[in-house]
């Protein structure tokens, strides 16, 4: 008993030295927390161990995280004897290929600086010396190192913008002149492209298909034998026409790709050409992302592509997505401590607006788009499909005519073949050598038309046909689609989650309907029954509140307002009702902004006047505003409890709804001062208040059904399509806009579950989840997550799921979807032209 107590305890030593040993080669976290892990997940992060003293688990097993880095797998590897690695591995990295991959990565970053280097060479030959205070080199070092210290050596962005001759509140001056100078000195914001492959490579690929390369061996067996057998002038036949058919299926696939391949090149092009907005002369305007120029300013909201590289200025709650470029998927907060912006990366939270320091080639974005080109050479399923069945067919009709071949030559040279006079056709020692040649051919013609007979050779053909068929009907239905097997799935689509705003509708938005406290505003647009103190508030709350922009021109002419289809239409209500924008902007200080979230359907904005008091500012969806408040101002101007108008201002949004109208509420709140965080780190974590908030205004914003909309919902639903909407908006005004599309029939329908609210669906249970799916014709106030978990449940009850939307917040769901359609097409019929191709087949 003692030996064995001995034992253990050497044993529980010997793991704690090892322990020791691995922490201090850096393969074991000192501050590892006890926790026990069984195995290694693909990608995760080595982020903690335990090793339970009392246990025989293995210490070196890697926890369920993600990410590791290669160099850390590498070491455990090393360092666990594991038993029967090849299965303990089996589902973990393949570090070779990792090696493979990081060893192209750097081959394409070596040949981008190449390039980068040639460019800029031709470039310093063109550029005009002396204009600006910096460099186009010093200033594309500084951003693609991200060189905080340059940055404070230039003067911050502040002094950077004064070295390109920009000002940060109105931007560049944009004329022609100041452009042309930025793009001879700093470049502009294309980088070379590759062209496209030629026909001949697409000719070369169209041949290796196995079927087609089955079918040249038959046809050149078939020439041979037959000219053997039968003759030069009738042998020929059946060789040349299973050539000519394998010609015209090379030639017709080789066309179609190469056309494919054009149209894609185009498609390609009009994709990468967004268009987005930046403050030039002191208006927001809208350009290509081709016309970025360095010294621009940028405005970035959420969803938005960094276009170019460049600085922050001023940022809230700005979060970057830098998975683009880094392969990391963590977000990354953007602050003056963190002000660099790369080309290319997703903008995931928050608002900002940043400095343009570098385009084109000369940021990392273009360094690597100008190493790549994008390949459009993958099969579809069906083509996938089809070609197994081809080769299977091949293959078992090779067996059949080899089995064949067998048993007739056997039964030839044992001599139980005879000809139709009864002789047997070989006899051992008697029969000519030419004799037997000429039998054997023959057995080899029959074994040989086995083999064409079996081997499908119209398959491909008809392939190729198909999908070229498919291109030209989609087309002429104004859809582009990137790949062809999106085309093979929508055809066998048995729903389409379809989201509502600029899909079902024209995103066109107006005010058609105002409550400003508890009087109804009519005409919405009427200041004169706007009580002076209550206007003022609002109109505050409008101009701060929002990530819209208003520019009076100076000669007179018409007011520019740009934003959000939502933000213009309450900005040009507000600017009909005596909204200065300029001027109120100017009259109080931004202390913090909370964007809009999708999640709670409001944003708002912290701001000191000039007599510094502090006012919180919120806009968002209606029911959800009024919820939070406790007051309202009355005609007079003066706070009143809201308990005993509460029901009046529910029926008003009630009322809105259901004329299908979008319900907004305006409300804020008074804050004290000395409450307001001083320092900037804390005032960056500040929490705005939501709660005790005294209601403005209610507005109800109309935007039309797109035309055709209801036609298209009735031939999906006789189709046997059924179309659901998915919609942030209040759940009355989703039934009115169903109604209005024919996506419900009538309002009997419009009861739960066929009509559900987002949070009513998302606290079902993963199963009840999937039974109530199959039911859900409308969803309102819908999370992006909450439609995620719709595609979800429905995929997982065996249904084919097309999702359409045109928003940021769609984009989960449009990942997760069969198929994702970014617009709903006036007609249904390209759902259904695939379906009826293959039926026809």
């Amino acid at each position: 008993m003692k030996r064995i107590e001995e034992e253990e305890a050497k044993s529980k030593e010997e793991r704690m030295a090892t322990r020791s040993s691995c922490s201090s080669n850096g393969l074991l976290p000192s501050s590892a927390s006890p926790r026990k892990t069984d195995d290694l997940e693909v990608g995760q992060p080595i982020k903690e161990f335990e090793l339970d003293d009392d246990d025989d688990d293995d210490p070196f097993d890697i926890a369920h995280t993600k990410n590791a880095p290669l160099e850390i797998l590498r070491r455990w590897r090393q360092a666990a004897l594991v038993l029967n690695a090849s299965r303990r591995f089996r589902y973990t990295l393949d570090l070779k290929k990792e090696e493979e991959r990081e060893q192209r990565r750097r081959m394409v970053r070596s040949h981008a600086q190449v390039i980068r280097a040639a460019l800029l060479f031709r470039l310093a030959g063109e550029q005009q010396i002396g204009d600006y205070a910096i460099g186009l080199e010093e200033l594309a070092s500084m951003t693609r190192d991200h060189n905080i210290f340059s940055l404070h050596q230039c003067g911050g962005v502040k002094g950077l913008s004064n070295m390109l001759k920009t000002n940060l509140a109105t931007g560049i001056v944009g004329d022609e002149n100041d452009l042309i100078k930025r793009m001879n000195t700093f470049g502009t914001n294309r980088y070379p492209q590759k062209k496209g492959r030629g026909f001949l490579t697409f000719l070369w690929e169209a041949w290796q298909d196995l079927t087609l390369i089955i079918l040249i061996v038959a046809a050149i067996a078939s020439l041979g034998l037959g000219i053997k057998t039968e003759g030069l002038s009738h042998g020929w036949y059946d060789g040349a026409s299973i050539s000519f058919a394998v010609m015209l299926v090379i030639i017709v696939t080789a066309v179609s790709d190469y056309r494919q391949s054009l149209q894609f090149q185009n498609l390609n092009k009009e994709k990468q050409n967004i268009q987005l907005e930046v403050m030039r002369g002191g208006r927001i305007m809208k350009i290509s992302i081709f016309d970025i120029v360095v010294g621009d300013v940028v405005p970035l909201r959420i969803g938005d592509q960094v276009p170019a590289d460049g600085i922050l200025i001023t940022g809230h709650s700005l979060a970057i997505d830098e998975s683009s470029m880094t392969g990391e998927s963590k977000i990354v907060h953007k602050d003056q401590n963190a002000p660099f912006l790369m080309s290319g990366c997703k903008v995931a939270d928050g608002i900002g607006t940043m400095l343009v320091t570098g385009v084109g080639i000369n940021t990392e974005w273009g360094l690597l788009m100008a190493s790549i080109s994008e390949d459009t050479g993958e099969e579809t399923p069906l083509q996938v499909r089809l070609n197994g069945l081809a080769t299977f067919i091949g293959i078992a009709g090779l067996a059949v005519a080899l089995s064949v071949l067998a048993v007739l030559l056997g039964r030839y040279f044992t001599g139980n073949t005879k000809n139709p006079d009864g002789s047997v056709q070989f006899i051992k020692g008697e029969t000519t050598v030419s004799k037997a040649v000429d039998g054997v051919i023959k057995i080899l013609t029959i074994a040989v038309t086995i083999v064409v007979v079996a081997v499908p050779e119209g398959l491909p053909l008809a392939v190729t046909l198909t999908l070229a068929y498919s291109m030209r009907k989609m087309m002429a239905d104004k859809a582009l689609v990137r790949r062809l097997s999106a085309c093979e799935t929508m055809g066998s689509s048995t729903t389409i989650c379809s989201d509502k705003t600029g899909t079902l509708t024209l995103n066109q938005m107006t005010v058609v309907e105002a409550y400003v406290g508890n009087q109804k505003i009519n005409p919405p647009d009427d200041p004169s029954q706007l009580q002076s103190e209550a206007g003022l508030l609002l109109c505050e709350g409008i101009a701060q509140n929002t990530t819209g922009n208003v520019f009076v021109p100076k000669d007179g002419g018409d007011v520019e307002i740009t934003g959000s289809p939502t933000e213009k239409a309450i900005l040009s209500w507000a600017v009909k009702l005596g909204m200065k924008f300029d001027v109120l902007r100017a009259e109080s200080k931004i202390l913090r902004v909370f964007p809009f979230n999708s999640e709670k359907k409001r944003g708002g904005v912290a701001i000191q006047t000039a007599d510094s008091k502090v006012h919180i500012h919120w806009k968002g969806a209606a029911e959800m505003v009024l919820a939070s408040c406790t007051g309202y101002l009355d005609s007079n101007g003066s706070l009143q409890s809201i308990d005993k108008e509460m029901d009046f201002f529910k029926v008003a949004i009630d009322d809105m709804a259901a004329c299908s109208l979008r319900c907004v509420a305006i409300a804020y709140r008074p804050y004290e001062l000395d409450k307001v965080p001083t320092d900037e780190e804390s005032l960056g974590k500040w929490v705005l208040p939501e709660d005790e908030l005294v209601l403005l205004a209610i507005v109800g914003i109309k935007d039309p059904c797109r035309p055709g909309v209801k036609d298209a919902v009735r031939i999906c639903t006789a189709a046997g399509v059924k179309v659901r909407m998915v919609t942030g908006d209040n759940i009355q005004t989703a039934k009115a806009i169903a109604l209005e599309c024919g996506i419900l029939s009538s309002g009997a329908d419009a009861t739960e579950p066929n009509i559900i609210e987002g949070k009513v669906f998302r606290a079902y249970s993963e199963k009840e989840r999937e039974i109530i799916a199959k039911k859900i014709t409308v969803m309102g106030r819908s999370s992006p997550n909450d439609k995620l978990l719709l595609v979800q449940a429905l995929r997982k009850g065996g249904e084919v799921v097309a999702v359409t939307g045109d928003g940021t917040n769609d984009a989960p769901a449009l990942h997760e979807a069969d198929i994702g359609l970014s617009k709903l097409q006036k007609r249904a019929r390209i759902l259904l032209s695939w379906m009826i191709i293959l039926l026809q087949l």
